[in-house]
């Protein structure tokens, strides 16, 4: 139903975007970017990888890929964090992704920022840049991300070290750090082979 507007007397329509959900056409893909990651100043956040939620197909695939980039950072020397969900243990975690003992642990919803002493530790460890996978897409990675930006770190998300149950989830999550106003100026999306170490 169409109506004048009585402020500006524009014609209006009380349809909303739940109306108008069939016919929203997704944004063009966006581009990835090559990143090189100085292992001193960063820090790779595996976020809820724990057997327990990641049980479909997209999380399990993505194990293998994180834990690629995983040896790759410890081979630098970089720093890692990992967390869990406010019931999980680290035995949860997948195991080809444990931690090793000194590697933090920090235990929130799904901002992993949250009542834990993350800010402090990367602070403690000079980091500037947070590399960020894990589980969900939508869930920790993304409020995780969106709270590092806030915070003035970098983040850095390869796509493929990022999952969800459902796709949209994943392709909505790409679109928010890029175009969110609180972290489109400091987030970068990548792929696992598109990263790699300054000397």
């Amino acid at each position: 139903m169409r109506y004048r507007c009585p402020i500006c007397g524009n014609w209006r329509t009380d349809r909303t975007i739940i109306d108008e959900w069939s016919t929203v056409i997704a944004p063009p893909a966006p581009e990835l970017k090559a990143v090189c990651i100085d292992p001193r100043t960063s820090a790779l956040l595996i976020l809820d990888m724990e057997n327990s939620i990641c049980n479909n197909y997209r999380c399990i695939a993505s194990i293998s890929k994180i834990n690629n980039l995983l040896t790759r950072a410890r081979e630098h020397g970089m720093f890692v964090v990992y967390s869990l969900t406010l019931i999980g243990n680290v035995s949860d975690i997948a195991s080809q992704l444990s931690p090793l003992p000194y590697d933090p642990v920090v235990k929130s919803n799904v901002d992993k920022f949250y009542r834990t002493d993350l800010e402090k530790v990367l602070q403690e460890h000079c980091i500037q840049t947070v590399i960020i996978t894990g589980y969900a897409a939508n869930g920790a990675v993304l409020h995780t991300a969106t709270s590092a930006a806030f915070r003035g770190f970098d983040v850095v998300v390869p796509v493929d070290g990022m999952s969800a149950v459902n796709p949209y989830a994943e392709q909505y999550t790409a679109w928010h750090m890029l175009n969110s106003p609180g972290t489109r100026n400091r987030a970068t999306l990548t792929k696992m082979d598109l990263i790699a170490f300054c000397p």
